[in-house]
């Protein structure tokens, strides 16, 4: 990413914020950076805090910049996009959306059409830069684009790209809701353990340890998920019988099941917004 590129963010919530953050620490100069959002005083805030440049004017903002992030909520896109469309469809900066559901060519439209645009798929853990990202470039996308916003978003965490911008529902089923279900693994591990009479803040603590270390050794290690989980087994032992007790209750039936789920929920919503607008 090139510390002389101007980056405008359009929205400051809290994605908007753990990007920028991540930025800062990644050695980008707070400079080039433009954030506009309604609330003067939360634009303040962030001024004070990252000592970036804000204004309540997103045109302004946008005119700017050579990548402009989109960090409204979906249900305001539609009204952000056209009133910036004159001053981008005069600039041609690269557009990166970060809302869940509106297409590529949805977006594009609203913004007059023809523009570089990079639909993302971030998730929560992005807020302390564990983040997964999932990335789709339309076709006026340059590799030089892709290398940029790729670099933003691996300042908080991982970003992947997806080929086929349909892959972006199997993304949110992942990575996107994907931190709550580990969350209510936790939940239950620390109800189980409370249960048998450890301390409940011992047993969130442990619980939590256990699956960030987890996590660590299948991020470091060459083996599969399915190796790591027999290195733990033995023959006979306590993880062998808990595994089993997983299996027989139809764990990777639910597992995908809940995936299902929220594949078919996310191609739902995406449908709900664009007949919304």
């Amino acid at each position: 990413m090139s510390n002389s590129s101007t980056i405008s963010f359009i929205g400051a919530g809290n994605m908007a914020s753990a990007i920028i953050g991540g930025m800062l620490d990644n050695g980008y100069q707070a400079g080039n950076i433009w954030v506009s959002a309604p609330d003067d005083s939360h634009l303040q805030a962030l001024r004070d805090r990252f000592g970036v440049s804000v204004t309540t004017d997103n045109r302004h903002c946008a005119q700017q910049a050579d990548m402009v992030v989109l960090a409204v909520k979906p249900q305001v896109m539609a009204e952000v996009c056209r009133d910036i469309a004159p001053v981008v469809q005069n600039t041609r900066p690269l557009m990166v959306s970060i809302a869940a559901g509106l297409t590529s060519d949805t977006l594009d439209g609203w913004l007059g059409g023809g523009l570089p645009l990079v639909r993302v798929m971030p998730n929560t853990p992005s807020l302390v830069g564990k983040g997964a990202a999932g990335l789709f470039a339309n076709a006026a996308v340059t590799a030089e684009q892709k290398t940029m916003v790729q670099s933003v978003f691996e300042s908080i965490g991982s970003a992947l790209w997806v080929d086929d911008e349909e892959q972006l529902h199997g993304v949110t089923a992942l990575s996107g809701s994907g931190p709550a279900y580990f969350f209510l693994m936790l939940e239950a591990l620390e109800a189980a353990a409370t249960e048998a009479g450890i301390a409940p803040k011992t047993a969130r603590e442990l619980a939590i340890q256990t699956m960030a270390g987890a996590a660590e050794m299948a991020a470091r290690s060459e083996h599969d998920p399915a190796q790591l989980k027999r290195n733990v087994m033995s023959p006979g032992g306590t993880t062998e019988r808990a595994i089993n007790t997983f299996e027989d209750g139809g764990m990777r039936d639910l597992v995908q099941k809940a995936y299902n789920a929220a594949f078919e929920r996310s191609q739902e919503m995406s449908k709900e917004l664009a007949d919304k607008q």
